[in-house]
């Protein structure tokens, strides 16, 4: 009979943080869900942590200011590396504009020895707004909004993300399969 112990000792679970930062209607969710979906699928733990959904249920009252924009990512950074090194796979499709609340978040985990990659979801300002999946540059551009990422408000690209997609040059499934090779090759997936 295996008991509870051999089990545990037998199923090494590695969890790890993928951090999709990019510009709003970059791909970011859309890549992270059809990344999540093929991870299930092989048994992986898999948390998707939106950040309209975090904004909403853990960062509600925060602005976008660059102090609360900064808040808002070291809460979600926090999230995922609890998550992380408990043994799933964090997946965080957030715009995360300022470099230094990348960083902030990747010294947290590697400060506990937790597995961190970012990616880069580098579409261009002018694909994203023609995406448009919220309407949040038509919205900028008839007035009724500002401060948006990219536009009238700073987005600090990553210098050496562990991985860039060019989401405008490929499909969703190429986007996910090209993150799943780097936690492959890192032994994450």
């Amino acid at each position: 009979m295996t008991t509870t112990t051999e089990i545990q000792e037998n199923h090494v679970t590695t969890g790890a943080t993928v951090w999709l930062t990019g510009l709003p209607s970059a791909g970011k969710t859309t890549i992270a869900y059809e990344l999540a979906g093929q991870l299930r699928e092989e048994g992986h733990r898999v948390e998707v942590l939106d950040g309209d959904e975090i904004r909403e249920f853990i960062s509600a009252g925060l602005g976008f200011s660059r102090e609360d924009r900064h808040t808002n990512v070291q809460r979600i950074g926090f999230v995922a590396e609890l998550l992380a090194r408990n043994g799933v796979t964090a997946l965080v499709p957030v715009i995360a504009p300022y470099t230094d609340s990348r960083d902030a978040v990747r010294k947290r985990h590697e400060a506990n020895g937790t597995p961190y990659v970012e990616v880069h979801v580098a579409t261009p300002v002018e694909v994203c707004s023609v995406r448009d999946v919220k309407g949040l540059y038509a919205k900028q551009a008839a007035g009724e909004l500002t401060g948006l990422t990219g536009v009238d408000d700073p987005y600090e690209e990553p210098v050496s993300p562990d991985l860039r997609i060019e989401s405008q040059d490929q499909t969703v499934q190429e986007s996910a399969a090209a993150v799943y090779a780097l936690l492959s090759e890192r032994g994450l997936a």
